[in-house]
């Protein structure tokens, strides 16, 4: 967790989660660099924003093969719990500001974020979801598979932990990205989500970014304009600073 600068223990502070959540990978790394925001244009400590990654239950930290296989058939519901008991306990401090609480993952972590602010609405007031799978049904079969079982034998997993399952249930201010050329979480999985979101009439924003694959980066200017758009997001949504 990095504090803002100038920490005042007495006012409160936005909070911003940064997720992934899934077995690929881990946020949480004694590494340099690692608690920075590559698409937030400017200081976030420096801004007045509390940013947070919590690793859960699944992802690939030395913590066991209890902790590892705990997310088998559970990808989207175990972890998306973990993650907001986490929650409910940091806003717990005084400094916190539970009616400034966002959240943002790219890929898995962008499914991540669209769970977070579909399963529990209560807690997560503005989600940035960037090249999420909407669908797990749709997704890479090597990939969801190994860790969510066959569908034609236990669909329930795919269901339970998808997106599009919780989607009506959306109630705060949610920006969703995808390039429509994305090589990796196809471009259908937004297709479908927001076909769910329309179809229970919640309202959200929507940039897609024409024949960008799953990193964003091809094309003039791209890079900049991603940045811009989810740091004006985050201001307005989530606005920085101590109250």
């Amino acid at each position: 967790m990095a504090k803002p600068y100038n920490f005042d223990s007495t006012k409160k502070y936005p909070v911003v989660f940064y997720v992934y959540t899934e077995p690929w990978g881990q946020t949480v790394k004694d590494t340099y660099g690692a608690g920075r925001n590559f698409l937030y244009t400017g200081d976030m400590a420096k801004d007045g924003y509390v940013y947070v990654s919590i690793d859960s239950r699944g992802t690939p930290v030395p913590k066991g093969r209890a902790w590892r296989k705990a997310l088998y058939k559970n990808i989207g519901i175990l972890n998306i719990h973990d993650q907001a008991m986490a929650a409910k306990e940091l806003l717990k401090r005084s400094y916190i500001d539970a009616e400034r609480v966002a959240v943002w993952g790219w890929s898995g972590g962008g499914s991540t974020t669209l769970n977070l602010m579909f399963q529990f609405p209560e807690i997560y007031k503005t989600g940035i979801a960037v090249a999420a799978v909407g669908n797990q049904r749709t997704y890479d079969n090597i990939y969801q598979e190994r860790y969510s079982g066959i569908p034609q034998q236990d669909e329930a997993p795919y269901i339970n932990g998808s997106p599009v399952t919780h989607a009506k249930n959306l109630n705060g201010n949610l920006l969703y990205i995808h390039g429509t050329g994305d090589d990796n979480v196809h471009y259908n999985n937004a297709d479908m989500l927001i076909n769910e979101l329309i179809k229970y009439n919640k309202q959200f924003q929507l940039m897609s970014y024409p024949n960008r694959s799953h990193s964003i980066s091809e094309g003039e200017g791209t890079s900049q304009h991603l940045q811009t758009l989810y740091t004006n997001y985050l201001r307005l949504h989530c606005p920085p600073g101590a109250r």
